[in-house]
């Protein structure tokens, strides 16, 4: 068979205008008499199913018919219509599709056989077998129609990822306010005032005196904790002294305070 080219839209213009193509270069006007076109170049499908099952399950739906009592003659009827329509456009396709079609005529038959009547009870419905087929059929291509609903990736899900910076967090302690050390104060004061009492003497208190014993209570290698450097036996006016002597202390940098974040417990330790 010759081999045949589009038509070049360059050459509509020339003498060759009611060419239907080109072959070999050259201008076919006429169809050749050796033209061969198979039976199968064009194929038109009305309806698709993807099986017996499928077929009769159409035609149930369609009619909106129960499962469960199946008219055998109309649904036969119309069955076999749809496998003639088959057999006309390909008889290989239409194989599967008899095998129902002899099912269905032999549960007919056995429906038409006049049955004794004490046998009426204990003989099984001929339908039965076929009607457990189309609801098993029928809720395995429900759950196939739920699935494929399900978002799928790479169809309607587009998974992204992005590589994460690295990123070196420094956590910056917070500064010691005088606003904190008077709020850890005044919580001393509170426990200290469990301890008054009415008994009245003179002690001889030293702010000096009292740096040099917080000073040896302290250590450059460990923390202490701040409310750690009162005695609430000494009451307030003990408390005050010691506050006044820690106050000195870090006012010469003798001593410095810690603090983890705020509202935390404060430490102090003594500088190198």
């Amino acid at each position: 068979m010759n081999q045949v080219e589009p038509l070049d839209p360059a050459a509509e213009a020339g003498p060759v205008q009611q060419a239907l193509a080109l072959v070999r270069g050259e201008p076919l006007t006429e169809l050749p008499v050796d033209l061969y076109i198979p039976p199968d170049a064009l194929e038109v499908f009305l309806e698709t199913f993807e099986g017996p099952l499928d077929l009769l399950l159409y035609l149930i739906r369609r009619q909106n018919l129960d499962v469960l009592d199946i008219p055998i003659a109309r649904i036969t009827l119309q069955y076999m219509e749809y496998v003639e329509l088959m057999k006309d456009i390909r008889l290989e396709l239409a194989a599967e599709y008899l095998v129902m079609a002899a099912m269905l005529a032999e549960i007919k038959s056995r429906m038409l056989l006049p049955r004794p009547a004490h046998a009426e009870d204990a003989e099984e419905d001929p339908r039965a077998e076929l009607v457990r087929r189309l609801q098993e059929y029928e809720r395995y291509k429900t759950a196939a129609e739920d699935l494929d609903t399900l978002p799928r990736t790479a169809r309607e899900i587009h998974p992204a990822s992005a590589p994460a910076p690295d990123r070196k967090v420094v956590k910056l302690q917070p500064e010691v306010s005088l606003k904190e050390l008077l709020a850890a104060l005044a919580e001393v004061l509170q426990r200290a005032e469990m301890f008054t009492h009415h008994q009245v003497r003179r002690e001889a208190l030293s702010v000096r005196e009292r740096m040099s014993e917080v000073l040896s209570r302290l250590s450059a290698e460990h923390y202490s904790e701040f409310p750690q450097l009162f005695s609430a036996e000494e009451g307030r006016l003990g408390v005050v002294v010691t506050f006044l002597a820690v106050l000195e202390l870090i006012k010469n940098s003798l001593v410095e305070l810690v603090q983890q974040e705020a509202f935390a417990p404060i430490y102090v330790r003594a500088r190198a």
